[in-house]
């Protein structure tokens, strides 16, 4: 089927969008990484710390398929607005009752509401725009989103110092309702459209179609870089004799390439500069190159891995997606954006255990060299796959 062909959204209706892509990354690293110094009784142990990180993600991993398709079948404005409406309940739960059961609540309560906010503002960005802007459209999008992701352990960590995890939780919670406002009165409605039955099978092999499955394992290799990177660079810091301050600006110099690169790559896919199947095996090459550079010692080492990472994220991305909406029947957006991003969560917790694993047996020189290798064969598989029958015509 077709992808209709919407005329371009006014930015008035992207911007609350955008700010819920904000308020995920935010939510997610905001907190996470301000945990483990935050001593109380409901950090008892890292075993602690490792359910309270866990959890969020793993709610996202279970729930965001589903809310993908709820999406379609009801509308992706719904879901958008009640899932930051219950993300700004679950922060406030914290708030009010700031007890070690009520984090747990609360952090299991946030995930499941960005389960359902995030694919959903995804689904809006490509619905809402036509296939000749949704690379700028996607480049905005992950631009805010990585905003979040660099401002939530700086932001979140002066918080936490200034009035504790309560302030923290109290700020997410006025940024959940705000945005869940400014979303109800500026992004239209937009109707949910008839679709044919599909059974199970027909899922699957959607799914399994390279048109899904290699934007999908491009972006789930650059977040396993970017999870990895943001983990274990600082990590390397010290080992080499670093202090904090040259670590996070490693990290910090990784999200800002990302967040730079994203709209500009978005622009270029927009305007016939950079194509889908030359970007996505670039990006990832460009990735490969940064693990790669993460093995070597030394401060040199550190910032050329966070440029190249951050680079071949801020490639991808909007590549990855913009390919995914553009291919997508429009009654299956909430699904498909749903079934990426369980893949990009995947990646984001796969990436690390992988390194981990890796460094355990030997040294985190391997882990990296290793998930450098896996990100590398990535263009090749992708060629393979992306190799169609001549007489099947594109579908955009």
């Amino acid at each position: 089927m077709t992808r209709p062909a919407p005329a371009a959204a006014p930015a008035r209706q992207m911007w609350p969008l955008y700010a819920a892509g904000f308020t995920t990354a935010f939510g997610a690293h905001g907190i996470a990484a301000n945990l483990g110094g935050f001593s109380a009784d409901a950090v008892t142990s890292l075993l602690v710390l490792g359910g309270l990180l866990a959890l969020y993600d793993g709610v996202e991993v279970l729930l965001k398929p589903l809310f993908g398709s709820l999406a379609d079948r009801i509308g992706a404005r719904p879901l958008l607005l009640g899932g930051l409406v219950a993300f700004a309940v679950a922060s406030g739960l914290y708030v009010v009752a700031d007890s070690p059961g009520w984090l747990w609540a609360a952090r299991l309560g946030q995930g499941a509401a960005a389960s359902a906010f995030s694919p959903s503002a995804s689904a809006l960005v490509a619905r809402l725009n036509p296939a000749a802007k949704l690379g700028r459209a996607f480049g905005g999008y992950g631009f805010w989103k990585s905003i979040g992701y660099t401002l939530g352990p700086l932001l979140g960590g002066v918080l936490v110092w200034a009035g504790g995890l309560r302030l923290l939780f109290a700020v997410l919670t006025v940024l959940g309702a705000a945005v869940a406002v400014w979303a109800a009165l500026a992004v239209p409605v937009v109707p949910p459209l008839p679709k044919a039955r599909q059974t199970v099978l027909d899922l699957a092999r959607r799914l399994a179609d390279p048109a899904f499955l290699v934007p999908t394992a491009a972006l789930a290799a650059v977040t396993a870089a970017l999870s990895v990177g943001v983990g274990f660079l600082p990590v390397s810091g010290r080992a080499a004799g670093l202090g904090t301050v040259a670590t996070g600006a490693a990290v910090s110099v990784l999200a800002a390439c990302a967040a730079i690169v994203q709209p500009r790559a978005g622009r270029a896919l927009d305007a016939g500069r950079l194509s889908i199947r030359t970007g996505l095996p670039a990006g990832l090459l460009i990735t490969a190159a940064g693990l790669a550079c993460a093995t070597l010692p030394g401060l040199a080492g550190i910032l050329s891995a966070a440029v190249l990472i951050g680079a071949g994220t801020g490639l991808i991305t909007p590549l990855g997606f913009a390919a995914l909406a553009a291919r997508t029947p429009a009654e299956r957006m909430g699904q498909t954006m749903g079934a990426a991003e369980l893949g990009r969560e995947l990646g984001d917790a796969g990436g690390p255990l992988l390194v981990a694993g890796v460094a355990t047996l030997a040294s985190l020189a391997y882990g990296y060299a290793v998930l450098a290798a896996l990100v590398a064969v990535g263009p090749l598989i992708a060629l393979a796959l992306r190799r169609r029958p001549a007489q099947e015509p594109p579908r955009v």
